[in-house]
């Protein structure tokens, strides 16, 4: 019976940190309605689960380490199991994913031996039972240094009427090989744009495209800190956070990111600094990993003020065009008074010469 292990329900493994990946299939039907489950999860040399969330080693070149894992049937009929391992990637999204159950693994899914000396081994398990496998990771004298990351596959084939489904679940194995460790990220892009309301220059937000490559032989997650300057580099948002899962030696993924916050200031200077950590619970495993930081140039222009700013020269303008037009009208009425009253004055003059 399962009831006490923790295994999660089906097609499920251990939250945060066991690695699913399921075939791109569509679900068979079942006029049964069977459920299939498939669960695994570490265990302790006494056979029970023993806390941990995934494998890790640390190991020198040419040495063996043996480990245990539950494989459990957390479905309502009968299931045939295939276990094995095989190696781990990042997919598109960024996530840890393995390779495709027909690929053959390079990695540490190539080093992994069952007590029989086989890469898997099949056997059935009824609704609610449980079996404890005994494995081997040779490591080979040639193991490159740093981080090797796979996992340990229990697969169950559901076979439906058109199609096969292959339900597969896995609990991460991360192997670190001694040698000269060289941790480092590094964001090989870093772009940014503005999107806001050309009507409200005091709301929009700047979002970030960038991505993550791991150069070295460390897994590495991180922590981001983004924010966003403008001229003179004054800050004009606060800075926020967020976290790149670990990306895999060899790796790369892209993500994007939202600072939120940020008004029509024309120059916009956002910023990301990442800051890279070893995820795991074992704090021996820990290292010391530099931050980088990236910047990138957007353009934020703010149409309000800008044409608020035209009308208001306009309207100087037309000011200016109007008073010197009246200034010019009243000097030419000026100057018609003024030759009026000397016509009218020479007028009377010459009358009153005449009369005299």
């Amino acid at each position: 019976m399962i009831a006490g292990l923790g295994m999660p329900s089906a097609a499920m493994a251990a939250p945060g940190t066991a690695v699913l990946a399921t075939d791109d299939a569509p679900a068979a039907e079942s006029e049964s309605a069977v459920t299939v489950g498939v669960a695994t999860r570490p265990a302790g040399e006494d056979g029970r689960p023993d806390g941990r969330s995934r494998f890790t080693f640390a190991a020198d070149p040419g040495q063996t380490v043996t480990d245990r894992v539950l494989v459990g049937n957390t479905g309502t009929a009968r299931q045939d199991f295939t276990v094995y391992a095989t190696d781990a990637f990042n997919d598109d999204a960024g996530e840890l994913s393995l390779l495709p159950t027909d690929a053959t693994p390079t990695s540490v899914g190539s080093w992994i031996r069952f007590d029989d000396g086989s890469d898997r081994v099949t056997f059935g398990l009824e609704p609610q039972e449980v079996r404890l496998l005994t494995f081997t990771v040779a490591v080979p004298a040639d193991a490159t240094p740093g981080d090797h990351v796979g996992g340990v596959v229990a697969s169950v084939l559901e076979s439906g009427a058109q199609v096969t489904v292959d339900r597969r679940v896995a609990t991460s194995v991360f192997a670190r090989v001694a040698g000269d460790l060289q941790p480092q990220l590094s964001l090989t892009s870093y772009e940014a744009s503005y999107q806001g309301d050309w009507w409200n220059p005091f709301s929009g937000h700047v979002q970030l495209h960038y991505t993550v490559s791991n150069p070295g032989n460390v897994a590495l997650a991180a922590n981001l800190t983004s924010g966003t300057r403008t001229w003179l580099g004054i800050p004009v948002t606060g800075e926020q956070g967020g976290k790149v899962p670990v990306v895999l030696p060899g790796n790369s993924a892209s993500y994007e990111s939202t600072v939120d916050g940020v008004g029509q200031w024309l120059y916009l200077n956002p910023f990301t600094t990442l800051s890279p950590f070893v995820e795991s619970p074992d704090a021996s495993m820990q290292v010391v990993v530099t931050p980088i930081t990236r910047d990138a140039v957007a353009f934020a222009v703010p149409w309000t003020v800008l044409i608020l700013g035209v009308l208001a020269a306009l309207a100087v303008l037309f000011s200016r065009w109007r008073r010197r037009r009246d200034e010019v009208r009243a000097r030419e009425w000026m100057d018609f008074v003024a030759e009026t009253a000397a016509a009218d004055a020479a007028a009377l003059a010459g009358t009153r010469a005449d009369g005299s």
